[in-house]
């Protein structure tokens, strides 16, 4: 019976093929879509240009040149830097680049070195903008220090220092003085202290790769200092491998060692210091935190007498923020949100200083929004209010009173800019419905928009402040156009309610010349995180894509856990993570396996990550809905993962015991039903291969069938060189074996 079916659907394959080239259309070939071709244009590094925010910059599209662009018009001004021309210029492409807050120079970034997810080491050289008397500049590259690699440099106010991390110390360098190097801290040391950057932790689950600012009038810097000698070490074996080949490990592998701290375990302990640029005295601030609490933000204000402290408890239900003076080293609590559950991490990164006031992202009333707070602590306005989610504050005009926002409020698939002026009135600035972005100038009378949707790659748009259109500076004309050769599946969005009475969002993309009276195999993808998602008017040509085109109806849905809905439903999953999403997906499939068109026997899923976890539970919920499944980097434990994530959703395994146990693959592993392919790269520093090689063996023990690919010295994202390709086809050979 099966090969009867295999023999039909490849029949009805080879039909589909026919019909496609009587049309002249062509198919997708899987290379094309892992290797990017059907990837949307886009402009990278749109900088506003501090100053009189008439002008920004972007990096040509050889990294070779810095061009100043007007916001009024969008055409080119000048090429403010041209790495094929500067003088005393050691290097033809760069990385990336920044401006010092006074706009006089630029930090060039080369020969860049990733860590971990955000945090890099870089070759930094400094490029002088200012002019002469004659209106041109020196055009004379500079080297910011000859000690070796910078990370997280960080420019002065006034433009004249850099300060930056080597090897876990703070140095500072003096421009006035020839570049003359001093160093701030000398006890960093690997795996035991860090001064101005992060642990691994912070740096994956706060968001940041820096630690470092100066004070207003530039005569402080205050770092934090993370003390990691008490945090467990995690190591993972390396191998010589290639893409890229490491000579040195040919005949004995090596391994890389860190510090990761998961669920439960200790934390670093974290403490604030400043640093008196000319007394070269250091301080410690007297933060009233907690053994266990976290500080992931410092912030100068525009006040050089104010340090701004935020600090979370370990529960992360309570973030305090506190007003610090540097010289005093005296404390004052300025604000403080609370929860019931936890405070989304979101809300550190929308947290921005004003002359007298701050702003902040508050879930306080059930939805995502902005308030505005006195730097007094007196006083706290919400600006925006409704059942919508606000999802970035985008920035404040001080000379008119406005503020400006992305908000949901159209849909929780969607995603627009607003206005709100001193009156309270507000305005829909983005003109198109599906998902919007802005990068504001620095005066805020105009901004770039990124726009996209389900079937609009991406359209980058230059608007006066009111929303008027200046100029198109993108539109993907010529993808649009190379789209329209080829048979292409299309996403639309449907709605079902679950037998629970849950009302799910989700995308459906059935097969090209889709034939209702047929009956089609269904592949599921998701994710599933906590405030992740999915199912978003947004563009996309996937590997999904790809296999919807071979004749899968493929579906993506958003179940309880998830974003965009407001706190309710996001946090309906605290404490029990994974229970309620993997009820949500087996409702899924037997919803669509009531459909007419839809074949409820051969239904797969998949998902990487959190959604490697969850193709897991939902395949073991214990209704037998899944014919086969794809495991990517899958957690199988939350014992197995990070302090900050894991106690963030489920509080510590001390606590909450009975639940690590419910949640935990391994529990209901002997329900496991269906074909199951499990894949993690070995080198993966954030969810470790022990994820797969315990969940593997207790598999084994149960006797229990299943598959595994292995990929060495590949981290997270499980790339580099064929490596996406050899992925995507094993995902592909698999599912057609087991659903066609």
């Amino acid at each position: 019976m099966n090969s009867m079916k295999r023999l039909v659907s490849t029949l009805f394959g080879l039909l589909l093929c026919a019909i496609v080239a009587a049309q002249g259309l062509k198919t997708l070939e899987l290379s094309d879509v892992t290797g990017g071709k059907f990837a949307p244009r886009n402009i990278a590094n749109i900088l506003p240009i501090p100053g009189d925010g008439e002008y920004y910059t972007q990096m040509n599209a050889t990294h070779t040149q810095v061009v100043k662009y007007s916001f009024k018009t969008g055409k080119e001004v000048e090429v403010l830097f041209d790495a094929t021309t500067a003088r005393e210029c050691p290097f033809k492409r760069f990385d990336s680049y920044s401006f010092s807050p006074d706009g006089s120079k630029l930090l060039i970034a080369t020969e860049t070195n990733y860590i971990y997810r955000r945090s890099y080491q870089a070759v930094h050289y400094i490029y002088s903008l200012k002019r002469n008397i004659d209106g041109k500049i020196n055009n004379v590259v500079e080297r910011l220090s000859d000690g070796g690699p910078q990370q997280a440099p960080v420019f002065s106010p006034d433009g004249t220092m850099v300060a930056f991390v080597r090897d876990n110390n703070i140095f500072l360098v003096k421009l006035l003085y020839g570049n003359s190097e001093s160093q701030v801290t000398e006890d960093g040391k690997r795996n035991e202290v860090l001064n101005g950057i992060p642990d691994w932790v912070y740096e994956e689950e706060f968001s940041m790769n820096s630690a470092l600012e100066f004070s207003a009038d530039s005569k402080m810097l205050a770092y934090i200092r993370w003390d990691e000698r008490e945090v467990p070490l995690y190591s993972f074996p390396l191998f010589a491998g290639q893409a890229p080949h490491r000579q040195a490990l040919e005949k004995y592998p090596g391994a890389y060692t860190y510090k990761y701290p998961k669920t439960g375990e200790v934390n670093s302990k974290v403490s604030v210091h400043t640093f008196d640029i000319k007394s070269k005295v250091t301080r410690q601030m007297q933060v009233p935190v907690q053994k266990d609490d976290y500080i992931p933000r410092i912030f100068f204000t525009r006040d050089a007498e104010k340090l701004a402290v935020v600090t979370l408890n370990r529960h992360q239900n309570e973030l305090n923020l506190y007003i610090a003076n540097p010289r005093s080293t005296v404390c004052k609590l300025l604000f403080r949100d609370q929860s019931d559950t936890y405070i989304s991490e979101d809300a550190l990164n929308q947290i921005r200083f004003y002359d007298d006031h701050f702003s902040y992202l508050s879930e306080r009333n059930g939805y995502s929004h902005l308030y505005w707070c006195n730097l007094t602590g007196t006083q706290q306005r919400q600006i925006t209010d409704g059942k919508f989610e606000v999802k970035s504050f985008l920035g404040y005009d001080e000379a008119e009173g406005s503020f400006y926002y992305s908000a949901n409020e159209e849909s929780p698939m969607c995603q627009a800019i607003y206005k709100i002026d001193k009156k309270g009135k507000k305005s829909k600035l983005s003109s198109q419905r599906g998902t919007n972005s802005a990068i504001f100038s620095s005066n805020m009378k105009y901004f770039v928009n990124r726009y996209q949707s389900l079937s609009t790659p991406t359209v980058i748009t230059l608007h006066q402040a009111d929303g008027k259109l200046l100029t198109t500076l993108l539109d993907n004309r010529e993808l649009k156009q190379m789209l329209a050769t080829y048979d292409i599946p299309q996403k639309e969005f449907f709605q079902f309610t679950t037998s629970e009475g849950v009302t799910l969002n989700g995308w459906m993309m059935k097969p090209c010349h889709f034939d209702a009276s047929k009956k089609y195999p269904v592949l599921m993808f998701q994710y599933s995180g906590p405030g992740s998602q999915q199912v978003l008017d947004r563009f996309g040509i996937s590997w999904e894509t790809y296999m919807a085109s071979r004749g899968y109806v493929v579906v993506c849905v958003d179940g309880r856990g998830t974003g965009g809905r407001g706190a309710d439903f996001t946090k309906c999953t605290y404490l029990k993570l994974g229970i309620l999403e993997a009820k949500d997906q087996v409702e899924t499939a037997l919803w669509l396996g009531n459909q007419s068109y839809v074949d409820k026997n051969r239904i797969g899923i998949w998902g990487w990550s959190f959604g490697g976890y969850m193709t897991i539970m939902s395949m073991s919920e214990g209704r037998p809905v899944f014919k086969a499944g794809v495991a990517v980097a899958a957690v199988t434990d939350w014992n197995y993962y990070d302090t900050i994530y894991g106690e963030r959703f489920m509080r510590t395994p001390q606590e909450n015991g009975e639940n690590y146990r419910a949640t935990s693959t391994f529990t209901r592993a002997h329900q496991l039903h269906g074909s199951l392919l499990l894949v993690h790269g070995m080198a993966d520093d954030n969810v470790h291969f022990q994820n797969c090689a315990e969940y593997a063996e207790a598999l084994v023990q149960l006797n229990k069938p299943f598959e595994m690919q292995v990929y060495t010295n590949r981290d997270h994202g499980i790339y580099g060189g064929k490596t996406r390709l050899h992925l995507y086809t094993r995902l592909t050979n698999f599912f057609d074996r087991e659903l066609k």
